[in-house]
């Protein structure tokens, strides 16, 4: 099996540290070069970085970046970086962003910050209360609008919006409650606009509408981000896995004599997995359903 691409970044930047051509304390590319020279994904870029740091090939180093040789041992900091609580949730979200949510913690946001980690919490107090203020202002950057007057337009401007949030940040849909909801102030607007929309149906159908929806357009982009992931640890994409698998799915229909996959698969019909589209079409199937069902439901 070949190396995914983050072990090939990782193994041609570990032969330039054994042959000396970055020596001790010279600081390797940074993400935004691998991605360039490279390119990958940023996130690809970044786990590459990851694996020599757990080597300790390299460590990084506050306002310098990574650099060659092993971390220095902890010292105690004298003075600390003038910091801001807009300054951490960013910082929080661009690594969400680029690694995921399991890649975010204090200590990590400290050393980016070049700080203790200790000198967060009075900024944005624990981690939990630091990814609802990232929820918050990832979803600050898609606002709604004026909503339209038609029930099923308003729906529908709501549920683009929060999949263009989620295109643009994977980590968002993971990140946020439907069980319980996190009080997210620039979330609730949406919230309150789709109740808005569904003013004619009973409360508690209403209610139930606004959850079922938000699960839905939650759900696939959940897909999103574990697609990435997937492809960032493997290094092959959704399509190809799926050629992979192509005789093994052969082989299993035949075998259990599933004849409604073979009708699907027969003349060598090929489906385009478009997660956009495929968001489009459940939107759709689901206002459909919605108005079939009526408003006094």
């Amino acid at each position: 099996m070949s190396e995914a691409p983050y072990q090939v970044i990782a193994a041609e930047l570990r032969r330039r540290i054994e042959a000396g051509e970055l020596k001790p304390g010279d600081r390797v590319p940074s993400t935004r070069a691998l991605v360039r020279d490279f390119g990958v994904a940023m996130a690809t870029a970044t786990k590459a970085l990851q694996a020599l740091q757990a080597e300790r090939l390299v460590h990084p180093s506050p306002g310098v970046g990574t650099v060659v040789g092993p971390p220095p041992r902890a010292a105690r900091r004298t003075q600390q970086p003038e910091l801001n609580r807009d300054e951490v949730v960013r910082m929080g979200i661009e690594i969400a962003d680029a690694e995921g949510l399991a890649a975010l913690s204090m200590r990590r946001i400290a050393a980016e910050l070049g700080v203790s980690t200790m000198a967060l919490y009075r900024y944005v107090g624990g981690k939990d209360a630091l990814v609802v203020q990232m929820v918050n202002e990832a979803i600050g950057e898609f606002p709604l609008g004026e909503a339209p007057s038609d029930w099923r337009d308003a729906i529908t401007a709501v549920a683009r919006v929060h999949w263009a949030a989620y295109r643009r940040h994977l980590w968002l849909a993971s990140a946020i409650s439907l069980s319980r909801p996190q009080l997210v102030p620039r979330l609730l607007p949406h919230t309150d606009a789709m109740l808005r929309a569904l003013r004619g149906f009973e409360k508690s159908a209403a209610l139930s509408t606004m959850i079922s929806l938000f699960a839905y357009v939650r759900g696939v982009a959940l897909v999103m981000e574990a697609e990435a992931q997937a492809e960032q640890d493997t290094g092959v994409t959704a399509d190809e896995w799926v050629v992979q698998q192509g005789d093994q799915l052969a082989a299993m229909i035949a075998m259990g004599n599933l004849t409604a996959f073979r009708e699907l698969l027969a003349d060598g019909f090929d489906y385009e997995y478009d997660l956009d589209r495929l968001f489009e079409f459940g939107l759709e199937v689901f206002l459909d359903g919605l108005a079939t069902r009526g408003r006094g439901a």
